[in-house]
């Protein structure tokens, strides 16, 4: 009697077990009922009927990441490409992933390289190079509208790398460094161009401005030579100077033209005589030849100095 009792209660806690499910968030679980779909369990606690109803494997409803390993793509030109994809997608309906298709991730994989090679084949190599997005929406747009009916929603395709061959990947090495040598030459020439326009450009301005500054200096020293004579003239004709006066100024002047190495000769005008006679004059019969000997000898003093 112990023994159908123990037999009992073990088997009700089986029953109780297989009974009672807890699906965590973001799960989803399919029910079958004596092996036909029955319902699709969402996130909580449920209950089954032990013996008849079945709860397959829960499916993740979260977005997945699946990177599949390189693929050789031949492109437009014949070279062969290798190509690394990732793939965004999530399930949205359970019971399409389930009964739709055996192995959804492999299904999404296979069917990533097949349209990959359609879309790759129709471009050449620096097509497919230069043109990920629209490759990305390619696959994208294929794969979603394929995928749809699986229960599968394809929200993003990834180009991860696109690799040439090695000979193609070093003639590709080639062409940048000499691109790159093209544009620094032509950079380091247009800034010696640009430095050179500049430094013309400074010269003229400062030729400009030195030859502003001599003109405005020579009208200055202009300015101020005719201002000093008008001074002179103006002195001069307010103290009313006699002919004896002018004519003493006038002989006291000849001896600074003897003054300086290099005045050999220099010439007497003819007013000299009448000067010396006004002198002469003036100072009580001074015999004017005398004076101008000593004016001569005065000046040849002058310029024998070293």
């Amino acid at each position: 009697m112990a023994i159908v009792l123990v037999v009992l209660i073990v088997f009700v806690i089986i029953v109780l077990v297989r009974s009672v499910r807890i699906i965590p968030q973001a799960r989803a679980g399919v029910v079958e009922r004596l092996g036909k779909y029955q319902r699709t369990l969402n996130p909580g606690l449920t209950i089954l009927i032990p013996f008849v109803d079945r709860l397959l494997p829960l499916l993740d409803l979260r977005e997945q990441v699946v990177s599949f390993p390189p693929q050789p793509v031949i492109t437009e030109d014949n070279l062969v490409v290798s190509i690394d994809t990732v793939v965004y997608f999530q399930v949205t309906d359970p019971r399409a992933a389930t009964y739709e298709i055996a192995n959804y991730i492999q299904a999404v994989e296979q069917l990533t390289t097949t349209t990959l090679r359609n879309v790759v084949g129709g471009l050449n190599l620096e097509e497919a190079l230069t043109s990920r997005d629209q490759i990305n929406g390619q696959l994208r747009g294929v794969l979603d509208e394929a995928t749809g009916r699986w229960g599968i929603r394809v929200s993003r395709v990834e180009l991860k790398a696109i690799d040439p061959p090695h000979s193609i990947q070093d003639s590709m090495e080639k062409q940048m460094r000499a691109e790159r040598d093209r544009r620094a030459a032509i950079l380091t020439a247009e800034g010696t161009k640009q430095s050179a326009i500049l430094t013309a450009e400074g010269q003229r301005q400062a030729s400009i401005l030195a030859a502003e500054g001599d003109a405005k200096a020579a009208i200055l020293r202009a300015d101020g030579e005719a201002q000093a004579i008008q001074k002179v003239f103006d002195a001069i004709h307010k103290g009313n100077p006699d002919q004896k006066l002018l004519a003493y100024q006038y002989l006291q002047t000849l001896p600074k033209l003897a003054e300086g190495s290099s005045n050999k000769l220099w010439i007497i005008p003819s007013e000299v005589g009448e000067a010396l006679k006004g002198i002469g004059n003036a100072l009580g019969g001074t015999n004017p030849d005398s004076a101008v000997a000593g004016l001569f000898d005065e000046v040849g003093a002058k310029t024998s100095e070293p």
